[in-house]
C-alpha cells in the first residue's frame, strides 16, 4: 500500500509541475530600489503579474544568470521599460576581434 501511495503522490506532483511550470518561479519578495547602472547589464527580463499562481507584481531582471525581482513601480524601471519597448539589446560578444585578412593581388601572374 505504501509504494502505491508514494507512486500516486509522485505522479500528482509531476502532473502539477507539468501544468503549472511557473509555480515555483514566482518572485516572493521585490526590491523597491535598484542600483545605478544595473539596467544596462540586463540580459533579459519578464513581467510577473499578480494573477494566477504568482501573487505579487514584479519585474524579473536576469543578469549574468541570476534573477533579480524589482518593483514595477520604480521610476527608473518604468522609464527603462518604456524606452526599451520590451526589447533588450543583444550583447556584443567578448573575445578577440577578428583580424582582417588582406588580399594581395599578384602582379605579373603567369598562366
Amino acid at each position: 500500500l505504501l509504494p502505491f501511495i508514494s507512486l500516486l503522490f509522485l505522479t500528482l506532483l509531476l502532473l502539477f509541475l507539468a501544468l503549472f511550470p511557473g509555480a515555483f518561479n514566482c518572485c516572493t519578495k521585490i526590491s523597491d530600489e535598484i542600483p545605478k547602472g544595473i539596467l544596462r547589464r540586463v540580459e533579459r527580463f519578464e513581467i510577473q503579474k499578480a494573477d494566477g499562481l504568482c501573487h505579487l507584481e514584479a519585474v524579473i531582471l536576469y543578469i549574468e544568470g541570476r534573477k533579480f525581482c524589482v518593483s514595477p513601480r520604480i521610476r527608473k524601471v518604468k522609464k527603462w521599460m518604456k524606452k526599451s519597448n520590451h526589447r533588450i539589446p543583444r550583447k556584443k560578444p567578448h573575445g578577440r576581434k577578428q583580424r582582417r585578412i588582406r588580399i594581395i593581388k599578384r602582379k605579373g601572374k603567369k598562366q
